[in-house]
């Protein structure tokens, strides 16, 4: 992959942040260049890219960090703890990414962690200056900062146009999770 790596930003209110990065991830390991994936909020649900991505290994590796999702749903865990477990994911995060082995390392969900004030913006600022040239660096998740927004190279927003839950239609296997 040279030294051209990349700092690739996925935000927005819409969906398919995450699934553009996998599908990213799909393309490379065609390649068979080396991704890794580290979810920083979902870790404590089951989503299929957690079966999946075990046939795309050794190339692809997916490591869920999270306790899921924070403050809603069935989320009972103090804040405390989701900072602890985020600053563990940031710090496997810098680890992957100063090992050169990844040509690609993707941080899901780590724009929300940071909104939510779970992970620094100024940590997240130190990642992107510190990788090396040739790792190109992803960033999924809504809110994502300006900060961050101005140091990437591409920034895609999704925007939600129409959502099928606000008909009443609950997420589906294999198509939201």
């Amino acid at each position: 992959m040279g030294k051209d790596g990349l700092v690739i930003v996925y935000t927005g209110k819409g969906k398919g942040k995450t699934t553009a990065a996998l599908g990213m991830a799909l393309r490379a390991v065609g390649y068979d260049y080396k991704v890794c994936m580290i979810q920083f909020i979902k870790g404590s649900w089951h989503y299929g890219e957690m079966t999946s991505s075990k046939r795309l290994e050794p190339e692809f590796e997916l490591t869920a960090v999270g306790k899921g999702f924070v403050g809603i749903m069935d989320d009972k865990s103090p804040i405390e703890d989701h900072r602890k477990i985020a600053a563990e994911a940031l710090a496997i995060a810098r680890q992957k990414i100063g090992s050169q082995k990844y040509n690609i390392v993707i941080l899901d969900e780590i724009n929300y962690a940071v909104n939510l004030g779970l992970v620094p913006a100024d940590d997240v600022i130190g990642l992107i200056k510190s990788k090396p040239p040739a790792v190109t660096l992803v960033l999924t998740g809504n809110h994502a900062s300006e900060s961050i927004m101005e140091l990437a190279d591409l920034v895609t927003e999704m925007r939600e146009v129409k959502h099928p839950f606000k008909s009443g239609i609950k997420a589906k296997k294999g198509i939201d999770f």
